[in-house]
């Protein structure tokens, strides 16, 4: 059955382009036609004036099973906090009850729908248990979850050795059931475990890493290894894709833009570890494809809406450059499909209809001269009407 979504304001293709009154036209959950202007068609209609109609945000980085240790440690750095090895984190997931757990990512998620975010990558620790936690939480929710897995294996990089024999036969496993590997980064790896984590891989999987979040971490990686962490992981994993880069020279980014990888930013994460503010300015003009997460709930609430307006103040705070409110929202939607393979993130023929409603007269709004920066620093939860994924209303 087809539905057409008629006299709305758009952000319709991959520029998001604003038209002040158009219509989508949607059958079996995905979107068949768009075009400015009134719908002609027979179909059955939902008048949707006075509402801006905008593709679903993507949160492009999160590790929600941290939801249960949300401000915990709160004040201390990226290792006392996060580390895989030694950090508040680990301790927490290790005496918390998977039912537990499962309640808090369930809850998230929920959350993000609510925040108009209709997809989200987790980089998700534990093996399988770890990918089976976050299947089970999710699992009759709408939202779609991009399950990036890693085993419990960690090596000083100055080791030579790859992975173990039982170890990689446990990647391969985490590769059977999750999208990719979301590793935790170089500095926990050798140069050959690297590798095998890319050749299991392959094509058809996905696999991402930290890369440069703080000065902490590049310092180790140049006294440890005397190389970068961005050097050794484009030579020996070649992701699809790193995440922050808040510390990254101007080399490393005009590095993974010559490559291809995409880099997923996470700046509220950043801010409050004390890591710095990625130059996201910079990156663009480096030509890199930028995303947008939200990072670890234990840090931050899972808000794509104030991950975009804390980015585009304290970015042009930090670089002194304003960045386009476009290009911005572009990294919450498009960016972050290409970067994930989805086919969400714009409103154009064949893509899934995962669409935000927006109350153009929502007091937080009105009026709206500018869409896009309405968008990127006013937009929140109540100003949002509904949400649809694949089609269908949420809840």
């Amino acid at each position: 059955m087809s539905l057409a979504i008629t006299n709305a304001s758009l952000l319709l293709g991959r520029e998001l382009e604003y038209v002040e009154q158009g219509y989508i036209e949607i059958e079996n959950g995905k979107i068949r036609s768009t075009a400015a202007g009134s719908y002609k068609g027979s179909g059955k209609k939902l008048d949707a004036k006075g509402f801006m109609v905008i593709p679903g945000f993507i949160n492009a980085h999160t590790h929600i099973a941290d939801s249960i240790g949300k401000d915990i440690a709160a004040g201390q750095r990226l290792d006392a906090r996060v580390h895989p090895v030694f950090g508040a984190k680990k301790k927490i997931l290790q005496k918390s009850l998977p039912e537990h757990l499962k309640s808090f990512i369930r809850n998230s998620a929920i959350l993000m729908m609510k925040k108009g975010i209709v997809a989200f990558a987790d980089f998700r620790e534990d093996g399988l248990e770890g990918i089976r936690l976050l299947k089970d939480a999710v699992d009759g929710l709408p939202i779609k979850c991009i399950t990036l897995g890693r085993i419990n294996y960690y090596n000083s990089p100055t080791n030579a050795a790859g992975l173990p024999s039982e170890k990689g036969e446990q990647a391969k496993q985490v590769l059977e059931r999750a999208d990719g590997f979301g590793i935790s980064g170089a500095n926990e790896n050798t140069d050959a475990a690297l590798m095998q984590y890319r050749q299991l891989a392959g094509k058809k999987k996905l696999i991402a890493i930290h890369a440069a979040e703080s000065k902490e971490t590049v310092q180790f990686a140049k006294v440890h290894t005397g190389r970068s962490e961005v050097d050794r992981i484009m030579e020996h994993l070649k992701p699809d894709f790193v995440v922050h880069m808040t510390n990254a020279t101007e080399n490393e980014m005009s590095l993974a833009a010559k490559s291809g990888t995409g880099i997923v930013i996470c700046p509220r994460a950043n801010g409050v570890l004390g890591a710095g503010i990625p130059k996201v300015a910079q990156m663009l003009r480096q030509g890199c494809l930028v995303a947008i997460g939200t990072d670890n709930v234990m840090l931050n609430s899972p808000d794509i809406l104030r991950e975009l307006d804390y980015t585009w103040k304290a970015s042009r705070a930090t670089e002194g450059e304003m960045l386009k409110a476009q290009e911005l929202l572009k990294m919450a939607t498009i960016n972050a499909a290409q970067i994930l393979r989805l086919n969400t993130g714009c409103i154009e023929a064949g893509r899934a209809a995962d669409l935000v409603f927006i109350d153009k007269k929502h007091a937080d709004l009105y009026p709206i001269h500018d869409p896009y920066a309405a968008i990127v620093h006013r937009l929140s939860q109540s100003s949002i009407r509904a949400v649809m994924i694949n089609g269908r209303f949420v809840d």
